[in-house]
Order: structure tokens, then sequence, then C-alpha cells
């Protein structure tokens, strides 16, 4: 029987993608039965407290010296500290900028070369701040040291292999959802929260940034909402709240939609809804759109990046260009027109989230790439130095 692992994963934990992975992750890997540590500089925004998960936070001394915080610095000072403290066998960094840098600079911190680095690329990393010149030796240099990369998506990967890394191994693991939690609506009085039964409800869930494309899930709602009962449905918050709060204004709207905040867990509220809109100018994956077909709800994304490898190119979804609100209208209005098609694409997403995208596929493909980059790790070290001590910190 294979032993317990001693895992760490660091992520910022701020709401989107990258956190809300990274927090899932170390939940079902502390679920299966190993020791998870978890380093961030403020509780995860779905960390909850279970057996067998740590939380560290980071404290980022405030110097009058500094002009901006020398958060990275501390980052991997704790991370040495958490590496040394907990005996961790591999480090998990999710979203290469600055974790995967503080990560390897941790590990050299800790005097620990047997222990394993892990990097999971999720999109803006690479594709937004790894493109700035500035950032991108730094992140070359990360991700050459880094013991496995792993990306959300086949598009990804290719994305990091052309702009950043050329000669880097890239491994596709999927993002994944737990679908004993995020699954079909049970309980019709929690929609009426929302919508009454007559009503189209749409929804849109993100991190509210610009590449979110939040004012085209707008525009479709007014658009669809000229020719059916509709309302809309907003979970986050982010940069473009108060532009979108705006145009709702200007459209007479504001009073059909519900902004539900950041919400910790959306598992339930997920459920809601007759189609997740997610618009994006390049989503490299599309977690909220996989948690919502876990619930049966049909998602519509745009034909760029990732998402169309998540709806298995348009078979457990639907698919736009990229900035046409008007044809993300008229292919909801489509499928209300057409209920056989629309019952074939949710039943498509029930099938992809519950077996390629669930937590019982993917999460055994990162205990088993650990594993695979502990072994190697140990094998190079004892190659090196078969005598070499186990490394404390000064």
């Amino acid at each position: 029987m294979l032993r317990p692992l001693r895992i760490g994963i660091t992520c910022h934990p701020t709401y989107g993608g990258s956190g809300a992975l990274a927090t899932e992750l170390a939940r079902a890997l502390a679920h299966n039965g190993h020791e998870v540590h978890l380093v961030a500089y403020a509780p995860p925004f779905r960390f909850e407290e279970q057996p067998r998960l740590t939380l560290h936070e980071l404290k980022v001394p405030d110097y009058p010296l500094f002009r901006y915080p020398p958060h990275d610095m501390a980052h991997a000072s704790r991370l040495a500290q958490v590496i040394v403290e907990a005996k961790l066998d591999v480090l998990h960094a999710h979203y290469a900028i600055p974790h995967s840098m503080s990560a390897w600079l941790g590990r050299e911190i800790a005097g620990r070369p047997e222990v394993g680095i892990v990097t999971t690329l999720h999109g803006t990393d690479v594709t937004l701040v790894g493109a700035d010149p500035v950032f991108r030796p730094a992140l070359r240099f990360a991700l050459a040291r880094s013991d496995a990369i792993t990306a959300v998506s086949e598009w990804l990967a290719q994305q990091t292999n052309a702009a950043v890394c050329s000669e880097c191994a890239v491994e596709v693991i999927p993002n994944f959802v737990d679908t004993a939690r995020f699954k079909p609506l049970v309980a019709p009085e929690l929609r009426r929260r929302f919508a009454n039964d007559d009503e189209v409800l749409l929804a849109h869930a993100s991190n509210f940034r610009p590449v979110k494309r939040v004012g085209d899930v707008v525009a479709a709602f007014a658009l669809v909402a000229q020719q059916r009962p509709t309302r809309l449905l907003l979970i986050g918050d982010g940069p473009e709240r108060v532009a979108v709060e705006a145009a709702l204004d200007a459209l007479h709207l504001r009073h059909l939609a519900t902004f539900a905040g950041e919400v910790a867990d959306p598992a339930e509220i997920m459920s809601c809804p007759d189609f997740f809109l997610l618009p994006s100018d390049a989503e490299s994956f599309g977690l909220a759109a996989l948690e919502a077909m876990a619930c049966g709800v049909v998602p519509i994304g745009t034909d760029a990046g990732g998402f169309p490898e998540l709806v298995h190119a348009g078979a457990a979804g639907a698919l736009v260009p990229v900035a046409r609100p008007d044809l993300l209208a008229s292919t909801i209005l489509d499928l209300l027109d057409d209920k056989a098609r629309c019952d074939r694409m949710r039943t498509e997403a029930l099938r992809c989230a519950r077996g390629e995208f669930s937590a019982q596929q993917v999460v055994p493909r990162y205990e088993a790439l650990y594993r695979s980059v502990i072994s190697r790790r140990e094998s190079q070290r004892a190659a090196a130095s078969p005598s070499g001590s186990e490394g404390t910190m000064p």
C-alpha cells in the first residue's frame, strides 16, 4: 500500500479559477488521506477546515523603506519554513507568477533538494502576465526548474510552449469538479430566489476582469429580455462591476439582475440557471462553466482558448465568436426554441462533468504525478550524493 504524501500547495486566495482549483485539490487530497499544507497570504475563498488540511498564512512586512511590500521574498521564506517543519515531499505551485519562482527559491533556502516542485498553469499567468516582457524571463527560469509542469488545457500547453518556454514539457491535467457537491437542482424554491418559474435565468460567474467580457453578458441579456421574460444572476466581483451596474442602469434592467457577490461555495446557486454564459476573450478552461455543467446547466462560451475542449467542440455546450453578444443572445433563443437540442447538450454536459472532469478521475492523476516527481528527485539526489543528509534552515 502506498504511503500518504506530505503535500504543500500555494495559490492566490482571491476569487478566481486558480485559487478555487488549488483549494478544491487540497480538500480532495486531504480527504484521500494525504497531509496537505496550504500556503497563502489569506484564507483562500473556498477554504474550509478539515482533518489533514493545514493553512499557513503568509505575513508580508510593511516597511517604510519599500515602496512595494516584498511579497515574493516573504512568500519564499514562508514556503521554506513549511518545507522543513512539515517535512514536505512535494510542493505544488498554482498560477506560475510568483508561486513557481517562490517555490524554487523556498526549496533552495530550506536546503531540501529532494522536495519535488510541480507548477500548474491556469491561463493569464502565461497569456497575460507571463507575456509581459518584464516577467517573461523570470517565468521561463522558474518553469525550467520545476520538476513537472501541468496546464489545464491543451490550448494553454501550446501557448506556454509557443510564448514562454519552448523546451518545457507540459502535461495537460484538466480542472475538475466535485460532483457530490455540484449537482442538478433538487430544491425548486431555491431558483425562485432569482427568477419566476416562467422566466429564463441566465448566469455568469467570474472575477469581473476585462478579459471576462461581462459587458457582453449584459448586452446578450438585454437582447434575450426583449423576446422572453428573463433574469440575470451575476456571481463574483471585481474591477468591471461598476461598469456592469452602469450598463444595466442605462438599459433600465437593473431590477432584473441579481448580484450575488463572491460566493464561497456556489454549489447550490450554480444549479439554478438555465444557461451559464462565459464570453471571455480566451478562457484557458472555464472552471465555473464546468461546475455549471455538473449542475445540469448548459454553458455557452466563446470559441477561443481552451473552452471548446471543455464542451467537446460544442457537444456539451454552445460556442460563439468573441465579442458577439448578438450571437450569444440568438444562440440562447435558438436553444429555448429547440428543447431537444438543449436537452442533448445538457445530457452531454452532465456526462462530461461526471466522467472525465470529475474529481474521481482527475485527482488520482495529480497523485500519480507527485509520486513520479518525488521518485525522480530522490533518485537524482542519491546519484549525486549517496550520503547526503536532510537539509535544515539556518
